[in-house]
């Protein structure tokens, strides 16, 4: 581990944790499992040390094979097990992929092939579901692309048609300090998604947290973790990208540095002077959309 993540219990006074008011609880979700070796074992670290809520797969990414396998090893630690819907990196069928920018231009335009992204979104809810013997837990998308106009339609769809017990589908929405990064990425269809999952019983989380620029090393990393962990509310999700290396994936010093401080020794005493209680997604009531 880095020395920086032993320091994290330095950067807060303990004064600021207040132990009158209610924990808020917060789940810590590792994307791209599935993706590469590396990932899913920092996520099976991060489990063991009791910091991680639940894991979002690439069920037709490299390492998915491994990485089915591996999520067995998450079920002593109550982690959930959910579906990461690509659309622009590893589809199980290639005509249905596309770079960001061509899903937000086919978005805009209304030139979805709904039939063809119907049959992909079953097609990875097919493979999630042989390989975990269960249904997602939940369903969030690579890029954010499920809560795209025409996708966030097709997606609910799918979902609401194939499950008794719906998954919780993650929303992008920001908390009040949120930087610009994240505010382009709520605008990009969180309003309307969450109205989507209002209509059909949905549960999502409150906000999101964990959005950055993969850039600036461990240092900047653990400021932006303390940011994120004293304004975390309940039922706010931070989503991760920790690796242990040794992989293909992008960002590679920057996941290397996300595992580093989320492993690091000072995490559990930063997470206690915010006043924050980490497990499993839990529902709470959503604010009027």
């Amino acid at each position: 581990m880095t020395e920086v993540a032993s320091r994290t219990g330095d950067r807060l006074d303990p004064s600021e944790a207040s132990s009158s008011m209610p924990q808020p609880r917060l789940t810590v979700c590792v994307d791209d499992f599935g993706l590469d070796a590396g990932i899913h074992r920092a996520a099976l670290g991060l489990a063991a040390l009791g910091r991680l809520g639940a894991v979002s797969c690439m069920v037709a990414a490299p390492a998915w094979r491994e990485a089915a396998k591996a999520t067995a090893e998450l079920a002593p630690w109550r982690v959930g097990v959910g579906l990461h819907l690509d659309l622009t990196e590893y589809t199980v069928d290639p005509r249905c992929r596309g770079s960001l920018p061509e899903w937000l231009a086919r978005s805009a335009l209304g030139r979805i092939d709904t039939l063809r992204l119907r049959a992909e979104i079953e097609a990875q809810c097919d493979r999630f579901e042989s390989a975990v013997g269960r249904a997602p837990a939940h369903v969030d998308g690579h890029q954010h692309v499920h809560q795209l106009p025409g996708v966030r339609e097709v997606l609910i769809s799918v979902l609401a048609s194939r499950y008794r017990e719906l998954p919780w589908v993650r929303s992008t929405r920001v908390p009040p300090a949120a930087g610009g990064k994240a505010r382009v990425i709520q605008a990009l269809g969180e309003h309307g998604l969450r109205q989507l999952c209002a209509a059909t019983g949905i549960a999502q989380n409150r906000h999101l947290l964990g959005v950055y620029g993969f850039h600036g090393g461990a240092d900047r990393y653990l400021a932006l973790l303390t940011t994120w962990l004293r304004s975390a509310g309940d039922g706010d999700l931070l989503m991760c990208h920790p690796s242990v290396g040794g992989g293909a994936a992008a960002f590679t010093a920057a996941r290397r540095c996300e595992f580093d401080v989320l492993a690091g020794s000072g995490f559990d005493a930063l997470v206690r002077l915010c006043g924050v209680q980490l497990g499993a997604f839990a529902a709470v009531p959503q604010v009027a959309a």
